[in-house]
């Protein structure tokens, strides 16, 4: 998710959830969905270096649609119905923060600039991989013991002292690895399950999102769902330094609709502030934003969706921007009328992003529920 507004998602409250889904006790990702997940998961997919992610996801999706295509900056999109007049995006975003080598000093340390919202207070001891043309290049982030800091000289995190070590003594030495200004960087962490019902890792925000719009496309499938309308299954680029993939695609698509997933803060840990972040909480199910970018009417389809199919909810107030790819689609090509449709996660732009198995089947669940109930002809003017 990119950075958001001072004031977004300020105002949050919860939705008593419905009763839960008939099929929640059952196993919704089989095998070949969860492998999917972690290899899309660990492979790194820094903003501005997708490519290799984007290969991942379209391969996995291609037995679900009919045909696929990419833009020239790597947003890829799979589509049902193609010949259809009547365009439907359903999408996620597919970046993750990360860092650049900025700065080699004649003895061989790195400073970095971010690339996206990278959170500098988590990078001392961080082990990352520096990604350059021979191969990835090993280093970690180095900090002063604790046995050498002093009252007075305990140093807090900042992007002018945070530093990365190769293990080399020269700048010479670093760049006879191939490490040069402008190479990306990427944390090492992967992924993992805590609890057998939290899913945690880098990168959840929002390859995540990028997992649940496939898993759509393949429930549908395998439900033999037809469609009267075209589906965009949109994985776009570049979200994470101003929504620029988003503002791109929907050019290119120009749909009638346009159902946007991200990650939203869980609120109940630790450290987090209610009045200022909302009520949210992992496991309680979806976050309906509302908002000026969320189509009123759109949003009311979308609550009737998951009250006829049963599934909890929650809802968030975004005030004046969602921060979300939403925006690039409801004020793009002449304005798409869009929904946002949230996914609660704990420790946002840490390497540690975890969120709830159910609230992930949840989300999946509430997608298909809206396209289902769609009749493909919809006019959401306002005033009409």
């Amino acid at each position: 998710m990119a950075k958001k507004p001072a004031n977004a998602k300020s105002a949050a409250r919860k939705n008593a959830p419905v009763k839960a889904s008939a099929n929640a006790g059952k196993a919704f990702f089989g095998t070949a969905s969860m492998d999917f997940l972690e290899r899309y998961l660990n492979n790194a997919s820094p903003t501005g270096f997708e490519s290799g992610g984007q290969r991942l996801w379209l391969d996995y999706i291609k037995p679900w649609v009919d045909s696929s295509f990419t833009d020239n900056y790597g947003t890829a999109v799979g589509v049902i119905n193609p010949e259809a007049k009547y365009k439907v995006v359903i999408e996620a975003h597919a970046d993750e923060i990360s860092w650049f080598v900025h700065y080699i000093t004649k003895d061989g340390f790195i400073y970095v600039r971010r690339n996206g919202g990278s959170d500098h207070m988590i990078a001392p001891s961080k082990r990352v991989n520096i990604h350059t043309d021979n191969g990835i290049v090993k280093a970690v982030f180095g900090w002063p013991a604790i046995h050498v800091r002093t009252p007075k000289n305990d140093p807090t995190p900042a992007l002018d002292n945070i530093f990365l070590d190769c293990g080399c003594a020269t700048k010479e030495e670093v760049e006879a690895l191939g490490v040069h200004v402008g190479c990306v960087i990427t944390y090492e962490d992967e992924f993992m399950v805590l609890n057998k019902n939290t899913f945690t890792g880098r990168a959840l925000d929002n390859r995540m999102g990028g997992f649940m719009i496939a898993e759509v496309a393949r429930m549908l499938k395998a439900e033999k769902v037809k469609l009267p309308f075209g589906l965009y299954i949109v994985n776009s680029v570049q979200e994470e330094v101003g929504l620029r993939g988003a503002e791109m695609i929907v050019e290119r698509i120009r749909p009638n609709l346009a159902l946007v997933t991200d990650v939203t803060h869980d609120t109940q840990t630790p450290l987090m502030n209610k009045i200022q972040s909302g009520d949210v909480a992992c496991g309680q199910g979806p976050v309906l934003a509302y908002g000026p970018a969320v189509h009123n009417n759109v949003l009311k389809t979308v609550i009737a969706a998951a009250t006829k199919a049963k599934l909890p909810f929650q809802r968030a107030a975004v005030s004046r921007a969602t921060g979300t790819d939403t925006d690039a689609f409801a004020y793009g090509a002449a304005g798409v009328p869009s929904a946002l449709i949230s996914l609660p996660l704990r420790y946002m732009h840490t390497t540690v992003e975890s969120v709830n198995k159910q609230d992930v089947e949840n989300v999946v669940r509430l997608i298909a529920a809206c396209l289902r109930s769609l009749k493909g002809n919809e006019d959401w003017r306002y005033i009409k």
